[in-house]
Order: C-alpha cells, then sequence, then structure tokens
C-alpha cells in the first residue's frame, strides 16, 4: 500500500503541493485572470541603499563607509534615485511602469527574521499568529476558476509563503522535473483503494492535473524575445532562471493566479556593498526580463510585480561596513497598469527614534490594493479590517 511517507518521498526536494480541504471550485470572476508576481528578497534588503535619500546629508552621515556617492546615483528626483546597479529598471521607470513604495512597515515592527517574515505572509498583527498565508485565506473564500492549473507556482525557495496552509500551490525547479516526480507518483499509486488514502488521491489528482498543464509545449515556440537586438541585457543566475521557467510555463497557457519567486542573499551584517550591488543588479535585469517575457506574451498589462521582505535595515552603517535588522523598507510595484512614481514618505533620517524609520505605508494597505483593485475581491472581510488602498493601478 502506498503510504504518505512514500509519496513524499516519491516527490523528492523541490515538489510539493498542498490541497485545500473540501476545495470546492466556484465560478470566479474574471480578476484571477491577472497575475501577481510576488518577489521576496530574502533576508531583509537594505531599502536605503536601494531607494537612495542622495539630497540628505544625514544618509551620508550616518553612512560614511557604504552610502552611495551622489554622482552615482540614478536620480529619480531630486531627493532620491536607484543603485547603480539597477541600471535594467531605469527604462520601466521612465515609461511610468515602476511605483517606488517608501517606508513600508507595520506597527510594533519584530526584527527576528522567522517572526517578521511571518507576519508578512499571514498578513497578521504584530501580536497575532495566524497558521495561514493570506493568499490561502483569499483563495478558500473565493476560489480560482475551474481549468486553472492551480493557485500559485513558487519558485526559487521550499517556503510556501502566502501561499502556505491549504492553497492549491505547486513548488517546482523546472516544469520537466514537476511533470517527471508527478509520473512517479501516479505509477505508484495505481491499484491503491484504500478509503485512507482519499486525501493523498486527491493530492495526486491535482499534481496530475497540474503537470500536465505544466509540461504542455507550445505546438511552434515563438522566439525567446530576450534574444531580441532591442532587448535588454541579457539577465543570469537563479532568478533570472526563475523568471524564464515562470515565462516559459504561462506561454504554454497554463492559467494561475500567483507566482512568487524568492531572491536570497539580503542579510548583509558584513562587507554589504558588493553583495547587495550583485543581488539589486540580478534582480533589475531579472524585471526586465520578465518585462519583455510578458509584453512578447502580450500580457504585461496583466501582470502585476511586487517586491517584500521580512524587514529593512537600520539607517546607520555598523561597524562591519555592513547594516542591522531595521524596520520601514523601500519596495518596488511594476507592470503595465501600474501609475508609476513615488509613494509614501522619503526616509525622515533627521531625528530618528530608537535608530529606526517609522511606516508610511502599511504593507497590508498594498495586500488591499491587489485583492480588491487588481482582483476585484473583498479585502475586508479577508484581513479582518479596512486598509486604505493606495491609487498606484489605473484601470
Amino acid at each position: 500500500m502506498f503510504q504518505r511517507r512514500e509519496f513524499l518521498k516519491a516527490m523528492g526536494a523541490g515538489l510539493l503541493v498542498s490541497v485545500l480541504p473540501n476545495l470546492s471550485y466556484a465560478l470566479a470572476p474574471a480578476g484571477y485572470q491577472r497575475l501577481l508576481v510576488l518577489v521576496e528578497l530574502k533576508g531583509g534588503n537594505d531599502g536605503l541603499n536601494t531607494v537612495i535619500p542622495y539630497s540628505s546629508d544625514d544618509y551620508y552621515r550616518l553612512r560614511p563607509s557604504i552610502g552611495i556617492a551622489r554622482p552615482q546615483v540614478l536620480q529619480l528626483s531630486e531627493q532620491v534615485g536607484l543603485h547603480p546597479a539597477m541600471q535594467s529598471l531605469l527604462p520601466l521607470w521612465q515609461n511610468q511602469e515602476v511605483a517606488v513604495l517608501q517606508g513600508v512597515g507595520y506597527p510594533e515592527p519584530n526584527l527576528s527574521h522567522f517572526r517578521s517574515i511571518e507576519i508578512w505572509e499571514t498578513a497578521s498583527a504584530s501580536n497575532q499568529y495566524l497558521g495561514e498565508g493570506w493568499l490561502t485565506r483569499l483563495f478558500r473564500s473565493q476560489p480560482t476558476p475551474p481549468g486553472f492549473a492551480a493557485d500559485g507556482v513558487v519558485l526559487s525557495s521550499q517556503n510556501l509563503g502566502p501561499l502556505d496552509g491549504g492553497a492549491r500551490a505547486v513548488v517546482l525547479s523546472n516544469p520537466q522535473d514537476f511533470a517527471r516526480q508527478a509520473k512517479l507518483a501516479a505509477d505508484q499509486q495505481a491499484g491503491a483503494h484504500s478509503s485512507a488514502l482519499s486525501h493523498i488521491l486527491k493530492v495526486e489528482g491535482d499534481i496530475r492535473t497540474a503537470a500536465s498543464a505544466l509540461q504542455q509545449a507550445p505546438m511552434k515556440p515563438p522566439a525567446n524575445p530576450a534574444d531580441a537586438p532591442t532587448a535588454p541585457p541579457k539577465a543570469a543566475g537563479g532568478f533570472a532562471q526563475a523568471i524564464n521557467t515562470l515565462a516559459d510555463i504561462l506561454q504554454n497557457g497554463t492559467r494561475i493566479a500567483v507566482a512568487r519567486i524568492t531572491l536570497t542573499g539580503f542579510d548583509t551584517h558584513g562587507n554589504q556593498q558588493p553583495t547587495q550591488a550583485r543581488l539589486l543588479g540580478e534582480l533589475a535585469d531579472g524585471l526586465a526580463l520578465l518585462k519583455t517575457r510578458m509584453q512578447a506574451q502580450g500580457r504585461w498589462d496583466d501582470t502585476l510585480v511586487l517586491s517584500y521582505a521580512e524587514f529593512g535595515r537600520r539607517p546607520r552603517e555598523n561597524g562591519n561596513r555592513g547594516t542591522d535588522h531595521g524596520t520601514a523598507n523601500n519596495h518596488f510595484l511594476l507592470g503595465g497598469r501600474v501609475k508609476g512614481g513615488l509613494y509614501g514618505q522619503t526616509a525622515p533620517l533627521a531625528g530618528l527614534t530608537d535608530g529606526n524609520l517609522p511606516y508610511a505605508i502599511d504593507f497590508r494597505q498594498l495586500y488591499s490594493t491587489v485583492v480588491q483593485d487588481w482582483w476585484g475581491k473583498d479585502a475586508t472581510s479577508l484581513f479582518g479590517q479596512r486598509f486604505g488602498r493606495l491609487p498606484v493601478l489605473r484601470a
């Protein structure tokens, strides 16, 4: 008899599927046809050296060793600019497709990696403990439509994050490995009739459905737009690979509501500059690649990208040419329907309380904007209270 532990072993590392108990498909509104791409900057990216308040003397006073020199900053306004490694993002900014979200955080911030990312991914209050990710709660109350291969796909991480606790989420390195492992699971369960395995069989059924959708190759693959002469500089590394995997999946006609990609390594307590420059370059190149691939599919207007992290870094550099865990952070929202510009508040570096930054945008305002304005769902019932939404999207 095929036991649960054998099933999980058969799936191997890099593959995990969970299923909503008693999932019933309701006819979902067309809003889920719009894609949300969450980009996790794992480790707590230093927002002050990402969106740089280069006009502030306090910035250079607090960061005498790691501050980005004014002439190197890619200016967005007379006050702030991007890290020089993010050159690939400038065309999107100039095309008003990037919203820079300044001072994103929450009340009574927690500076533990584990606890703070749990707060972000469950959308809880600082003193509230929830067992499900915020997207899992959404998809349980308002499911994705029939025909969707999964609620979401997770790349570059084994952690389901906001899809944890029951959403139909697929974790995969690439679609081919996923399909091969799903076939292995199907072969091993043949002939099993025990009712005790009903849940496992339900899981397997969803796996095969998703695998079938994910492994379908296009009849005539179009030329990769990233290879065109007019394409932006080629992105490299694991983040770009994840972007290409996602684009390949969608190009096959696979329908999902959410994709989550993790870029890790941002816990920069020492010698921060070269590490962060490499990661921010990888991030910007990958996001430019995502626009190129989605635009080629005619889906850029229906794609919304949101970056997030567990927290930011402290404004004052430490003694190791790095930064320590801080509070509010700067993030990005990108897409063909985004109203580009600066939102929130530029970091008030003079007269800091406890050496940390206050927040100007509660991260649940961003989630409410996604749920209500992007997908057309009720955000107030999902989060248990109303969070003011941001005017960052075009109709």
